[in-house]
């Protein structure tokens, strides 16, 4: 019988999962070598760092990440012995889409519909772009990997009244992303006659905190909306004093996003091990009328407890998106 190695903070996925084989659910931060020796399917969190020293001597052979995000992979040694892997593209971008939103309009003095800069725009930036476009914003949205992209990284720095980084963190290539919004992307920005709200719900080292704190104390930027931090779960916490708001790296944590994570991941090891798995019945509960989601209740209960970074994001509540994504 096939073993998997689960993150017990995957949503939805206990008594699907053991239809596949025998399943050992861990805390993704605690995942180790022995317990991995002997699995034959891994499914993880960011949480997990998945290379050579935690596989290496096992029988893995296939690894499934239920985030979006999959710089917490060494793909490219996974794939040189043979380890078959998955993220899940899409799952969570209307997630982040009603983050931003939800986030910049407790932010903004004024609902007026303005200019978005999206720096990113792959299934979120997409997603998020779609969103403000339905509400009347002009979008400027820049990657120099996208064809349909509309600016220039210049043009998104000086003219936006919100900036909001999607990008993946690359440290290598011709566009890294680690520290993209350092010094000089903020020196851009106050070239400009606009003073945006900046926003980070990508990966923490795309910005270099000290700059960001800079930024915010010099007035270059009117506000920081900040969900993914450098250093997590240790957070810097000057930039959590100085955040317009700040969350515990959840801006893709609705429930449904949750959940169609977990269908993806699933659905991809079942695939692997070669077993029919039927993966339409996980969702969450219903949506209660009248709920609309408060991105202030998430800022509340960090700054309450900055410690407890890593439980928030495990036991997050319920949060339900208007319009969820379907798999």
């Amino acid at each position: 019988m096939p073993h998997l190695i689960i993150d017990d903070a995957i949503p939805y996925i206990r008594s699907v999962a053991e239809r596949l084989g025998e399943c050992t659910y861990l805390p993704g931060r605690e995942i180790r070598r022995e317990h991995v020796r002997h699995a034959d399917a891994l499914i993880v969190r960011t949480r997990t760092k998945v290379d050579g020293a935690l596989l290496a001597g096992s029988r893995v052979g296939f690894v499934a990440t239920a985030t979006i995000g999959f710089d917490h992979l060494d793909t490219a040694w996974l794939e040189a012995h043979g380890i078959g892997w998955t993220n899940c593209p899409d799952c969570n971008a209307s997630s982040v889409a009603q983050y931003v939103a939800a986030a910049v309009a407790a932010t903004r003095p004024t609902a007026a519909p303005a200019t978005l800069g999206i720096i990113g725009l792959g299934h979120v930036g997409t997603a998020v772009a779609q969103r403000f476009r339905a509400e009347g914003w002009r979008i400027l949205a820049y990657d120099p990997y996208k064809a349909d992209a509309t600016a220039t990284l210049g043009e998104v720095l000086t003219l936006s009244d919100v900036i909001t980084l999607h990008t993946p963190l690359t440290h290598s290539g011709d566009h890294p992303t680690y520290h993209m919004a350092s010094d000089d992307f903020f020196a851009c920005i106050a070239e400009g006659s606009r003073r945006p709200i900046f926003v980070n719900a990508a990966r923490g080292a795309c910005m270099d905190t000290p700059a960001v704190e800079a930024a915010i104390a010099a007035g270059i930027v009117s506000a920081a909306v900040i969900d993914t931090w450098e250093d997590e779960p240790h957070i810097a916490p000057s930039l959590l004093q100085a955040a317009a708001i700040a969350t515990p790296h959840i801006a893709g944590y609705s429930a449904n996003g949750k959940a169609v994570a977990t269908r993806m991941a699933l659905a991809a090891v079942a695939r692997h091990l070669g077993v029919p798995l039927d993966v339409s019945h996980i969702a969450p509960p219903p949506m209660p009328t009248g709920y609309r989601y408060d991105p202030l209740s998430d800022d509340a209960a960090l700054r309450r407890d900055p410690a407890a970074f890593e439980t928030l994001r495990a036991h997050y509540p319920l949060r339900w998106e208007e319009t969820p994504l379907t798999l």
